[in-house]
């Protein structure tokens, strides 16, 4: 999978841009604050529909702007141009000029792996955050995924705004309740299949890509949930046991909400007892095995997004990835300063180097 060509329109700092890009290894060179990771950013929105940032979409448009977009014409098997655009009407996604009615129906088409300095945090951070990127990571691989999700995203609020009628309404028959608690299983038992198998297959690569870097072993990710392993009378069962607490608090204390994954290396969480060198290696290894995921489960190529890689990790230790990564990858990278790449590396890449808001492309030869 490969993206061509990219068009931003009011995206950012950048009021009107065009750029043509390598199959191969595209570096974005700038100082900090010039724009060069809003271009890699504008890869993910046209892939994923939201900025990696956690930015609320508007703030995506140029200031003083009222609308926003990003074209993008992608290469994997056929051809096709993307477009997602923002305004005071909301998001509107297209493909070959066609609008897709649903954002689930979009994601998935444009595969994208991305590793940013930001990215420890998700090993650091709260559960949530680990979800949010599982979450983002089956929905490139598996269409149902997303809309299971937001099935159950649904079920889940209707089911905790019928617990604190309950609440009010001590004489609210039950009945209703148990019906959303029964779809409420049934989509949650089918996502946690869904994310059981990702973890598994990620575990496959996961810990000798750490070994190939770090010459160590016993890195792995687990899965956590109070879904795992259960049958729907098992959690029909749980759900009873918790009701009164439910209905006190108004909210649903168990399901897929509640999921997390651990990093482990050693049998030690990574989170609880890792350092912050091992916490990162950790994370981007996962990266590196979700690429292997793409490719040997799929038999897609993703594109590999790394943001200022070599401000957070050891120079010498990324070339080396570099040198390993798979040839029919098509990479971007960012950074602030060419001499901490390889220049076998730098060999025949396209070099967008951005001053003063204004972007040169070359090849370095």
């Amino acid at each position: 999978m490969k993206i061509i060509s990219l068009k931003l329109y009011n995206f950012r700092n950048y009021e009107s841009l065009t750029l043509d890009f390598s199959n191969k290894q595209n570096i974005i060179i700038g100082l900090n604050g010039s724009g060069k990771t809003n271009i890699i950013e504008a890869i993910y929105v046209l892939a994923i529909t939201k900025s990696f940032r956690g930015s609320l979409d508007k703030v995506l448009i140029k200031n003083d702007k009222k609308e926003m977009s990003i074209s993008g014409t992608v290469r994997d098997k056929m051809t096709h141009n993307y477009k997602l655009s923002l305004s005071d009407n909301g998001k509107i996604v297209k493909i070959d000029n066609n609008r897709i009615a649903k954002l689930s129906n979009y994601i998935s088409k444009i595969n994208v792996v991305l590793f940013t300095p930001e990215d420890v945090n998700i090993i650091k951070g709260a559960p949530s955050l680990r979800r949010n990127m599982i979450n983002i990571e089956i929905s490139q691989l598996e269409n149902g995924y997303l809309h299971l999700l937001n099935e159950y995203n649904k079920i889940l609020k209707q089911r905790n705004a019928f617990l604190k009628l309950m609440y009010v309404n001590k004489l609210a028959s039950p009945d209703y309740l148990w019906i959303l608690t029964d779809k409420l299983i049934d989509t949650g038992l089918m996502i946690s299949k869904y994310r059981e198998k990702f973890i598994e297959n990620i575990n496959k690569y996961y810990d000798d890509i750490y070994f190939s870097i770090t010459k160590r072993r016993g890195l792995k990710l687990s899965y956590i949930s109070s879904y795992k392993n259960k049958t729907k009378d098992d959690l029909l069962k749980k759900y009873k046991y918790y009701l009164d607490k439910d209905i006190i608090i108004g909210k649903t204390n168990i399901g897929i909400h509640h999921d997390d994954f651990i990093f482990y290396l050693d049998n030690n969480s990574l989170k609880d007892y890792g350092s912050e060198g091992e916490q990162k290696n950790a994370i981007l290894c996962f990266k590196l095995a979700e690429i292997e995921l793409f490719i040997k489960e799929k038999g897609i190529y993703p594109i590999l997004i790394l943001d200022d890689l070599f401000s957070e990790l050891d120079s010498k230790k990324i070339n080396n990835i570099l040198k390993k990564l798979n040839k029919n990858l098509q990479i971007f990278i960012t950074t602030t300063d060419l001499k901490n790449i390889n220049t076998k590396i730098l060999n025949n890449c396209t070099v967008f180097n951005i001053k003063k808001g204004k972007v040169v492309k070359q090849l370095y030869e």
